[in-house]
């Protein structure tokens, strides 16, 4: 399941509840709950399927783990569990679609939209997207940035709002960042199973050039958004673990092509990534 790796559904499902509380009306717990587990499930899903496939592709057995490789290579020990990982994968989708189906009971069309995207992203991820650089280099942002954030919003208000939207750039362009970094060092054995995703397309001077431009865009999402008035002025606290991001650029200029040297920028990497959401979250609820 990658639990480590399921920090970030939190952060932007918190993003999402931090909008709606400042929306008319009042939220139901239950729904906070409900709406938790069915992102964490989806989470869940997609690390299992990427799990299975990776080792179904022979994948896990030519790549050279880190701690933020996207997957454990743990079937490798014990291929015994092959069916077992899939069955989590199931069920984990299962869970999803169920309480997406109750959301959209009672929402309808205005959530119906953001399921079907985000259970397509999670079923095609591994085998499909992966294949396709654009895709595969924007799927994460679309699914941690407005499906999670803006569908948080509607079904805890039952509304749509261009604040939530807003907002969600912030975890589209790191989320994208996230998986754009961590790609550089799986960068040959993904090529030999038939993946092309951005770094393989295009070489990592380019996709750092790319993890650069969403690093400003972030940025700038926040100052205009506070400009705009969609944010308090107290959102510029959100800028502080964007630095991280800045050090992670600046690692991956230098340190690209080797492992060793760029893991500790690809925990810069994830500390802007988890934080900034966080910061931002708190800075709407509190301003």
């Amino acid at each position: 399941m990658r639990l480590s790796f399921l920090i970030l559904t939190p952060a932007s499902i918190f993003l999402g509840f931090c909008t709606s509380l400042k929306a008319p009306g009042q939220i139901n717990i239950y729904d906070v709950l409900l709406v938790l587990l069915g992102a964490v499930s989806a989470h869940i899903s997609v690390n299992t399927l990427n799990e299975y496939f990776d080792f179904r592709s022979g994948l896990d057995t030519k790549t050279s783990k880190t701690p933020f490789s996207g997957g454990s290579g743990a079937l490798v020990e014990n291929p015994k569990a092959v069916n077992a990982v899939l069955n989590v994968a199931i069920a984990a989708l299962s869970i999803t679609i169920l309480i997406g189906a109750y959301f959209i009971y009672r929402y309808g069309v205005l959530i119906l939209t953001i399921g079907f995207v985000g259970v397509l992203i999670i079923l095609t991820y591994t085998q499909w997207l992966n294949r396709h650089p654009w895709l595969c280099l924007l799927a994460p942002g679309v699914a941690f940035g407005p499906l999670m954030v803006v569908g948080t919003h509607i079904v805890l208000t039952g509304e749509y709002s261009i604040v939530p939207l807003f907002v969600s750039l912030v975890p589209f362009f790191l989320a994208n960042n996230l998986l754009l970094l961590n790609q550089y060092p799986d960068i040959a054995a993904d090529r030999s199973v038939g993946r092309r995703h951005f770094p393989i397309v295009y070489g990592v001077r380019y996709s750092t050039f790319i993890y650069g431009i969403f690093v400003a865009a972030s940025c700038l999402t926040i100052l205009s958004g506070i400009f705009l008035e969609y944010l308090p002025k107290t959102s510029f606290i959100s800028l502080i673990p964007m630095s991280a991001a800045v050090v992670a650029f600046l690692g991956a200029l230098k340190y690209a092509t080797s492992v060793n040297k760029l893991v500790p920028y690809l925990g810069m990497n994830v500390v802007a990534t988890l934080l900034t959401p966080i910061l931002l979250g708190i800075s709407i609820i509190s301003g």
